[in-house]
């Protein structure tokens, strides 16, 4: 069978419905491009995704609860204002990190989102103990690419 026959992933729209809170939690991850390589933990790269994190959140497009840097891909638990929107926020930093960082990203991105207070708690415990798991560090407060409120 030749690749042309596969099925083709559906392209899901990431539009936030009209009927979630405001105050929604979403767990968001972008990958940079290639995968498996190290591109993102260099302190220019790292600090400059940081400091655009906050750059978004002070223009009150987002609300980031936590954001880790991982070698090749980022981990957001986000909240979004109804508009502009996950989509088009999410978007618009992808261009402005690529832009500004020469930052090559996948195309579209993964998102959740987290309907519980306990799934919030457990996500976040999940994304800060990533670099653990990955050998990156023995002490997830030892990993100096964190932010969170």
């Amino acid at each position: 069978m030749t690749q042309n026959h596969l099925p083709q992933r559906k392209r899901l729209s990431h539009a936030i419905p009209d009927w979630v809170n405001t105050d929604a939690v979403f767990f968001v991850t972008i990958c940079a491009r290639p995968r498996g390589i190290d591109q993102l933990c260099k302190d220019h790269f790292a600090d400059g995704l940081l400091n655009s994190v906050r750059h978004r959140e002070e223009l009150r497009q987002w609300w980031v609860h936590l954001a880790v840097v991982m070698p090749d891909h980022v981990h957001l638990l986000v909240s979004f204002a109804p508009k502009p929107g996950l989509e088009r926020v999410i978007t618009a930093w992808k261009r402005l990190t690529a832009r500004n960082l020469g930052i090559a990203r996948q195309d579209g991105l993964f998102d959740s989102r987290l309907r519980t207070a306990r799934s919030i708690e457990e996500k976040g415990a999940y994304v800060q103990e990533n670099p653990v798991r990955a050998g990156l560090v023995a002490n997830a407060s030892d990993w100096p690419y964190t932010w969170t409120h």
